[in-house]
């Protein structure tokens, strides 16, 4: 999930009780709730490749998110220690409650995160398997309405914080409403009147003082909401899966399905993105839970022997090695196979994009000799 996500859960977390087992524990549970993604750092000593092979890696598996959970609070533990001696006065801080909050914040990162379909691997260093919720959209504006609005009427206290949360609001408005990703929402104008009507009705509540009137109660309701979203998205998977396999089914012509993933698309619980291998080849489609209409499926077939050297020459790639590690549903393409000197060959991860169409870390090209992409033939 994004970062405002973790951050706004860590929030939540705090303003529903956590806050009261220490001084400074709603900084730290933002913090931890965070911290999972430290491995960012990785980008400062290695490419984009170094990153996708190492992001939601041994910081997000369970022996990762320990450590990360036992670090935060003994460093807040001792600065604090450290200030109070410098100031001549008595440590602040609760040792075992930050202990607590750290570890309950620290919990919801790979939660989150293994909801969509990028995926965690809980068990490194000792098994590299991937494992996907595939319910949750990467990015989602209706966890930033429950969660942001409920610890908006619990913070905005001060002058500052209003503005603060006003650069937030509008930030996030902005993007829901008018950024280029906006047109991907299904029914906009629909979602961007409701967005509106929401946020203007978290400003009554905070005019009419709902804080002081329901307290930590706001974050309770917050985050059972939260919850009650995230199961009828879990049902409406389930049912994506269903007719995902149907449609698989009747797509295969004959050919054996070996695996299949429904995967949400943003902000729209009834859209689904559906990817399947079969013996012989990778389909994607996406269809509507309220519809019958599957009409764009595409279909990559899988690389046969007339093309083993061109897969052996990837894998053996720093950049194809690491590809096909995170890949789910890899799909290749050689640009031109009847070239003369050289050409590309085109990789996608089907889940985010097909080959020839760049996507960041999600697709990749490398130049190959002609030589041998012929030597199979």
């Amino acid at each position: 999930m994004d970062n405002l996500t973790h951050s706004l859960v860590g929030l939540t977390a705090a303003k529903a009780g956590l806050e009261k087992l220490s001084p400074g524990a709603t900084t730290l549970c933002v913090l931890a709730a965070n911290a999972p993604d430290s491995d960012i750092v990785v980008l400062a000593f290695g490419d984009r490749w170094s990153f996708l092979q190492h992001h939601r890696g041994i910081t997000h598996a369970i022996v990762g998110v320990t450590c990360l959970a036992v670090v935060l609070p003994l460093i807040f533990y001792g600065v604090d220690r450290l200030w109070s001696r410098y100031k001549d006065q008595l440590p602040q801080t609760n040792l075992k409650g930050l202990f607590i909050a750290s570890f309950i914040t620290s919990a919801t990162h790979p939660v989150l995160d293994w909801t969509n379909n990028y995926g965690i691997r809980w068990f490194l260093p000792w098994s590299q398997k991937w494992s996907y919720g595939d319910f949750v959209f990467i990015v989602d504006p209706y966890l930033w309405l429950i969660l942001g609005g409920a610890v908006f009427l619990l913070t905005a206290r001060t002058r500052f914080l209003k503005i603060i949360w006003g650069i937030v609001a509008a930030a996030t408005t902005f993007l829901v409403i008018a950024s280029p990703r906006s047109g991907g929402l299904p029914y906009p104008r629909l979602i961007a009147l409701l967005w509106i009507l929401i946020v203007a009705a978290f400003i009554v509540l905070m005019m009419k003082n709902a804080q002081e009137r329901w307290g930590t109660k706001i974050a309770f309701v917050a985050i059972v909401i939260a919850l009650c979203y995230w199961s009828l998205l879990a049902f409406a998977h389930s049912r994506a899966v269903v007719r995902g396999n149907e449609e698989a089914a009747r797509m295969a012509n004959g050919e054996t399905v070996a695996r299949l993933a429904a995967m949400p698309r943003l902000a729209s619980p009834f859209h689904w993105d559906c990817v399947f291998e079969t013996d012989r080849a990778m389909y994607r489609f996406d269809f509507s839970l309220l519809g019958t209409d599957t009409s764009n499926a595409v279909r990559y077939e899988k690389p046969g022997p007339e093309l083993k050297s061109v897969v052996d020459y990837v894998s053996q790639q720093r950049s194809g090695q690491i590809f096909l590690n995170f890949a789910r549903f890899p799909v290749l393409k050689v640009a031109d196979p009847g070239c003369s000197t050289r050409t590309l060959v085109q990789i996608a991860d089907l889940r985010y994009t097909e080959p020839g169409r760049s996507r960041g870390t999600f697709s990749l090209e490398l130049p190959i000799d002609c030589a041998i992409v012929r030597s199979e033939k």
